[in-house]
């Protein structure tokens, strides 16, 4: 996540700052303070603009970009080629995937959230519900999938959780921050009253799971958080750590034009189930019911 301080945020929103901390003063402008500073997140201050627009009478919002945006997933990159739907994906992350959706940028998002406090809990159901300034928004359920840890084959050090990770010094590369996976070590890390810095990290970060699939192979890395399928392709050994529900957010006026037509009947086909079953560690099951609708 991107964060201006004052002095960037008013250059970017192109006002004196003496203005932007009024407006912080009338809780009109999205701002976070951190250890007595005030800071502006980016794709927050863009929505807030975007959402404010005034268009003459008639003229309509521009288009988003044919693209899932947010977490990476072999599974959904397959389903996304071979329903024939056009639409193409964009790894950046859950976090930030989620956030050029809601700016308008994207036609959906590809999410797994986990709460700090609960790796178990239905982040993503918790995040629509909390968000004021989300409409015209349904969560759609894309899967449900196994998350662990990669290690190498037979796995050498004997890892079964992150206090193992810890305390046997294993070398873990991590995910960046936002994506779903780094999410879920820093709930692990916290029910385990542990912190990231007592871990220790390889560098640089791995963008997507067969980035750390790489990493352990290559021995850079002995561990690091990914799905079943990620290591099964891999040759790799998986200690599981949770199921999680891996979803799409759409926008309802979007839901029935023939891109999202063409990947929700596809959720449904017996030849998605069969990708899923040879892969590993998918749960279809739901594939393509509607979770949550704003």
């Amino acid at each position: 996540m991107q964060l201006f301080t004052t002095a960037e945020a008013a250059a970017y929103l192109r006002l004196k700052e003496r203005k932007i901390y009024e407006m912080v003063a009338e809780g009109s402008v999205p701002c976070t303070k951190v250890t007595g500073r005030w800071l502006f997140p980016k794709a927050e201050l863009d929505q807030w603009l975007a959402s404010s627009v005034s268009r003459p009478a008639g003229m309509t919002r521009p288009e988003p970009a044919p693209i899932v945006a947010g977490s990476h997933d072999p599974l959904l990159e397959w389903a996304l080629r071979e329903s024939g739907s056009g639409l193409a994906t964009l790894a950046v992350g859950s976090e930030a995937g989620f956030n050029r959706f809601i700016a308008g940028e994207t036609t959906a998002a590809a999410i797994h959230l986990h709460a700090l406090e609960d790796a178990e809990a239905d982040a993503n159901v918790a995040a629509m519900a909390s968000r004021s300034d989300m409409q015209d928004a349904v969560l759609i359920l894309f899967c449900r999938r196994e998350q662990g840890f990669l290690v190498a084959p037979g796995n050498p050090l004997k890892l079964s959780s992150i206090a193992d990770v810890a305390a046997k010094r294993a070398r873990i590369t991590m995910r960046p921050k936002g994506a779903g996976a780094q999410l879920l070590l820093l709930a692990l890390l916290h029910r385990a009253e542990r912190t990231l810095d007592q871990l220790t990290a390889v560098s640089p970060v791995s963008p997507t799971g067969p980035d750390i699939a790489q990493a352990v192979r290559a021995g850079r890395a002995d561990t690091g958080i990914a799905t079943r399928g990620v290591a099964n392709a891999a040759g790799l050994d998986f200690v599981p750590i949770v199921w999680e529900h891996f979803d799409l957010v759409v926008r309802q006026r979007d839901y029935f034009h023939a891109p999202l037509q063409a990947l929700i009947r596809f959720l449904q086909s017996d030849e998605l189930a069969a990708r899923a079953q040879e892969l590993g560690g998918y749960d279809m099951s739901g594939a393509g019911t509607v979770r949550f609708v704003i």
